[in-house]
């Protein structure tokens, strides 16, 4: 019976020492649920061998350790090596405490961070500027990219990129007319193309006068109303540049491809920006309105409220309105040229493009003003071309004044509405051949034994631009082609008709002597060839 009582005893013993072990590698014991009726549990009555259970349990635990090395490698590489002694500091079994940044990390952190929040500035503010610039067009990351790009700008059919520049007085981009904005400021001022080929690097810039008369105007009927017309509210910048840009194309013949809107009131801060520009005029200019009086011939340097008071000078002039034209031209021309020469600083630029974001708008996209900005690098703005649609010196009158319903107006010399004249003028003023611009009055003599050569060669001179004024005989026979040069100023045609025909042009005393040449700046003689 003692016997039986202590195997007994031992299995209870081993049984209490399995459960031990077996509770190693359970994560839970579930309580029993408590019940109205006893709940009988059976007798283990099978022996257990109490080592090797605690041997399966060890084996367990390595195992379970095992995976979990194996879950953990990829993170070590971000982890900290602590010593037993940070562990015990923590008072935290089984996590390891944060350690300490040193003063360097914190430095270069903070540093890090500050970086981080400018780019992030920055991205915001040029993403408005360059939204503003190329109203809507490109955004800041297009920006990055023309660092890998090289867009050429739009042409006309003949090979020309033509833009029309508008200003308005004081008028704010955004259509606010508060801030004591005067009357009329959504009126366009100035309004002008400029025309360049990007090959040749030549660039010609004609005004139009604001007061000229135009049917698509929807109050007094001027041509400085039609963007006003169409963006009265001033929320619709581009329908009102896009319809100014319409009634130009119809006024001068062209395709226009681009637009640029200036604020004037901007003229200031623009051109303080720079350090100031020089400007050398036509004529003398006495306008008391404006405090501006300048004389003609002579290069002066300009502040921006100098600058702002001639490109609204108009009174004191003998173009009045004209006058104000070729100042305005003369004044942006200027512009380019300082930021071309000057190496601006970084001050200078942030105040530039500040300027310029808040009182320019186009429609050309960023890489477009990229290639533009590259094209004034090799244009010589000493050499632009101002081309006037009036000059009583010139004795150019492609458009004159009057009075209509008691409203003093500009109107086509050919009349009202009738652009004709101005097309003809501007194609050749526009043309890529300078012997075309200058327009010279060429006479072509036939000095062959063969009739017609010099009509013939009257109608192929024509066909690409040149004026004929007479095509005829000469008194003798010669050999060769013979050109020769009556008017020095010409020298482009001069230039042109030696490539085209293959020799040199000759001076007017060299003209044999039996040839008039009264009122003509080119005589060319044809003779035999083979003689």
């Amino acid at each position: 019976m003692n016997n039986q009582k202590k195997s007994i005893d031992g299995l209870v013993t081993r049984s209490n020492r399995v459960t031990s072990a077996d509770s190693l590698h359970r994560k839970t014991v579930k309580k029993p649920v408590k019940s109205a009726k006893p709940t009988t549990i059976p007798v283990q009555t099978k022996r257990i061998d109490a080592d090797a259970v605690e041997k399966m349990a060890k084996d367990n635990a390595k195992k379970r350790k095992s995976a979990t090395d194996d879950f953990l490698k990829p993170v070590e590489a971000f982890d900290f090596d602590f010593t037993e002694d940070d562990i015990k500091k923590s008072g935290k079994k089984g996590k390891k405490p944060r350690k300490k940044w040193s003063k360097k990390r914190k430095v270069l952190t903070i540093i890090a961070s500050v970086l981080a929040a400018l780019l992030l500035a920055f991205l915001i503010w040029g993403n408005a500027i360059i939204s503003k610039l190329t109203g809507g067009n490109s955004n800041v990351f297009d920006a990055i990219g023309t660092l890998w790009s090289d867009v050429p700008l739009k042409t006309d059919a003949d090979g020309r990129t033509n833009i029309l520049a508008f200003g308005t007085s004081g008028y704010n981009m955004e259509g606010d007319e508060g801030n004591g904005v005067h009357d009329g400021a959504q009126l366009t001022d100035s309004i002008m193309v400029i025309s360049l080929n990007q090959e040749t690097k030549d660039v010609a810039m004609v005004n139009i006068p604001r007061d000229l008369k135009v049917a698509d105007a929807c109050s007094a009927g001027k041509i400085n109303e039609v963007y006003w017309c169409n963006n009265q509210n001033g929320d619709n910048e581009k329908a009102g540049a896009e319809a100014l840009q319409k009634t130009v194309e119809d006024v001068l013949g062209i395709d226009i491809q681009y637009y640029a809107h200036v604020d004037w009131g901007s003229l200031i801060q623009i051109v303080d920006s720079i350090g100031g520009i020089t400007v050398t005029l036509d004529e003398d200019i006495n306008d008391y309105w404006t405090n501006t009086f300048i004389n003609a011939g002579e290069p002066v340097t300009l502040n921006g409220e100098q600058a702002l008071g001639l490109a609204r000078a108009r009174h004191g002039t003998s173009g009045g309105d004209f006058t104000r034209g070729n100042s305005q031209q003369k004044i942006l021309s200027a512009i380019a040229q300082k930021i071309k020469d000057k190496d601006l600083g970084v001050t200078e630029i942030i105040n530039l493009v500040n300027a310029l974001g808040d009182n320019l708008r186009t429609d050309f996209n960023i890489d477009e003003i990229k290639t533009a900005a590259n094209l004034l690098k090799d244009i010589d703005f000493n050499a632009i071309r101002q081309v006037p649609l009036s000059d009583q010196e010139k004795d150019i009158k492609y458009v004159t004044t009057a009075t209509i319903g008691g409203v003093s107006f500009v109107v086509p010399a050919a009349g009202v509405n009738n652009y004709t004249d101005i097309h003809t003028y501007i194609k050749q003023m526009f043309s890529n051949n300078p012997a075309v611009r200058e327009g010279a009055n060429i006479m072509v003599l036939n000095g062959s034994s063969q009739p017609g050569v010099a009509e013939a060669e009257k109608s192929k001179l024509e066909n690409d631009g040149y004026k004929v004024g007479y095509a005829g005989n000469a008194d003798n026979k010669y050999s060769g082609v013979m050109i020769y040069i009556l008017n020095s100023e010409k020298n482009g045609t001069k230039d042109a008709l030696a490539q085209r025909y293959g020799v040199q042009v000759q001076t007017a005393d060299q003209l044999p002597e039996p040839v008039q040449a009264d009122g003509f700046d080119f005589i060319i003689i044809l003779g035999n060839e083979n003689n």
